[in-house]
Formats: C-alpha cells, sequence, structure tokens
C-alpha cells in the first residue's frame, strides 16, 4: 500500500558523468571505467535484492543509466542480508569480499544523499538486516522481547 505521493522528477539530481567522478572519488578508483564497473555491479546486486514503490522510487532518484541498471534485474528469491549482499556480490564479479564491501561502499555513499533520508529510510526497511551500514547509517533495531 502506498501512503505518501511521489515526486516526479523527471530528472535526476546528478547525471551519469557526475555520479561516475563521486564514485570514482569515494572508493578512490584509478580510472573512470573502474568506476563505472562498480556502479554497474553494485547497483545490479541491489536490482535483484530490492522490490516495489522503494526500487521505483529509488530508480528515479537515479540518473538514467543508473536507473536502468537497477532496474534491468529479476528480483531474486533469495532476501540476502547485508553480509550476503556483499559475498553474492564477490562471488558475482570474481573479486574478494573486501574489494565488493569497497565498491559497495564506494556507490551507495554516492547513492543515499540521492535518495534522501525518507527513501532511504524505507528501502532500509524493505530490505534484510545490515544493509544499513552498506549506505553508511547506523544500523538500529528494536531489542528482541525475552523468551518467556
Amino acid at each position: 500500500m502506498y501512503d505518501q505521493p511521489r515526486p516526479n522528477r523527471s530528472t535526476p539530481a546528478m547525471t551519469f558523468d557526475r555520479m561516475l567522478e563521486r564514485v570514482r572519488y569515494e572508493g578512490a578508483y584509478p580510472t573512470r571505467e573502474r568506476a563505472a564497473e562498480a556502479v554497474h555491479h553494485v547497483l545490479a546486486a541491489l536490482g535483484r535484492q530490492l522490490t516495489g514503490d522503494e526500487r521505483v522510487d529509488l530508480a528515479q532518484c537515479l540518473p538514467v543509466e543508473a536507473a536502468l541498471t537497477l532496474t534491468a534485474q529479476l528480483p531474486d528469491t533469495r532476501h540476502l542480508t547485508g553480509w550476503g549482499f556483499v559475498k553474492d556480490l564477490a562471488e558475482r564479479t570474481g573479486a574478494t569480499p573486501a574489494v565488493a564491501r569497497w565498491d559497495t561502499g564506494a556507490v551507495l555513499a554516492v547513492v543515499t544523499p540521492l535518495a534522501g533520508p525518507d527513501l532511504l529510510a524505507r528501502v532500509l526497511r524493505r530490505l534484510p538486516g545490515g544493509y544499513a551500514l552498506l549506505f553508511g547509517q547506523a544500523e538500529l533495531r528494536r531489542p528482541e522481547p525475552a523468551a518467556a
């Protein structure tokens, strides 16, 4: 159920070229091509995990090329935790988990301000635990009730 109107953003706040430059800076990548590779891998992996209105709304916040990468993926039936996301990304790309985590952090550091705090909160509620840290946010959880 959708309870808040979505802004109709006809143009994203950032061009894809600018996004690549920001990711290149965040990840300290030696080339623009390496930054583009990270963007495509991470957003494709995120597109396999994110569904619903949050997926659509996030795509609207991204430059067109990035949005197409995110939305071209069929949602996976496996709901991965944040660490599972990183391990899956490493396996799919042939990278180490450390490199996959680095790439994820560099890309999502740029995606986070594009999404804004309200959409980011909705995205994090939609995903299993562990994603907040990947987006550079604190992982706040409610305490589990004590078993009687």
